[in-house]
C-alpha cells in the first residue's frame, strides 16, 4: 500500500522529494528507494514532526498509505487551490457527508443491568450534514505554517490530522472535494475493494496506452 501512493507522488510533476515515516523496525523494508525514509513515532503527530524535518520545500504534503486510491491528479489540484488562496495555510482533500449524522451524550436511563446502559449512549442531537465533510488525505500545506502549529499545539497527539493543527493554530484551511474512489482502507474488504479498483484503473490505463 506504501508502494502505490509513493508511484503516484512520483508521477506529479510537481513533487520534488518525498518522505516516508516507517514504523520501528522497518525503516529498511524501502531501501534503494529514491526517497527518504524517517522513523515514524508514538503519535501520528510525532510521525509528521519527524518526516518535516526532512522537508525543504514550501509546501509539504501529508497522506496516509491507508489511502492507497491516490492519484497524482489530486495531488496537483490540491497544490494548484493553495496557490490560488495566498492567505490559506493549507487544503484539504474532503467528501460530502452522506449519512444522517448523530450526536451522542451519556444515557441517565435506570436499569437493573447498568453496566449494559453505561456502554450506550442516547441521541442529543441530529447534526446538519449539508455542512459536515468527512476529511481524507492528501492534505497539502505552506511548510512554515505546519511547522508552527505543531510547535504551538498544546496536546498534539490529540490531533487526528494536520489540519486540525492548523485549526487551532487560527490558519484557514480550504476543502477540496473528491470522487469516492479515494476509499480508506481499514478491513479485509476494504482492501478487496482497493485492490480491485487499482487493477481496472490499471487495466484503463492500458487499454489507452495501445
Amino acid at each position: 500500500m506504501v508502494e502505490w501512493s509513493i508511484e503516484a507522488f512520483r508521477a506529479c510533476g510537481s513533487v520534488r522529494s518525498i518522505v516516508v515515516a516507517a514504523p520501528p523496525g522497518h525503516r529498511h523494508d524501502l531501501a534503494g528507494h529514491d526517497l527518504a525514509v524517517v522513523a515514524g513515532g508514538a503519535t501520528r503527530a510525532q510521525s509528521v514532526a519527524h518526516a518535516l524535518e526532512a522537508v525543504e520545500t514550501e509546501y509539504v504534503a501529508v497522506h496516509d498509505a491507508a489511502r492507497p486510491l491516490l492519484t497524482p491528479e489530486l495531488v496537483e489540484a490540491l497544490a494548484a487551490d493553495l496557490d490560488a488562496a495566498p492567505e490559506a495555510a493549507g487544503v484539504i482533500a474532503t467528501a460530502p457527508v452522506t449519512d444522517t449524522i448523530k450526536r451522542a451524550g451519556a444515557s441517565n436511563l435506570r436499569s437493573d443491568t447498568p453496566e449494559v446502559l453505561d456502554r450506550r449512549f442516547v441521541i442529543e442531537a441530529t447534526e446538519d450534514r449539508s455542512r459536515l465533510w468527512a476529511a481524507q488525505t492528501p492534505q497539502v500545506f505552506r511548510t512554515a505554517a505546519l511547522r508552527g502549529a505543531l510547535a504551538a499545539a498544546e496536546r498534539p497527539q490529540e490531533a487526528t490530522d494536520e489540519a486540525m493543527l492548523l485549526e487551532w493554530n487560527g490558519g484557514t484551511v480550504l476543502l477540496h472535494p473528491v470522487a469516492e474512489q479515494n476509499l480508506k482502507v481499514t478491513t479485509p474488504l476494504d482492501l478487496r475493494v482497493a485492490e480491485l479498483l487499482l487493477a481496472e484503473r490499471a487495466g484503463a490505463q492500458s487499454r489507452s496506452s495501445t
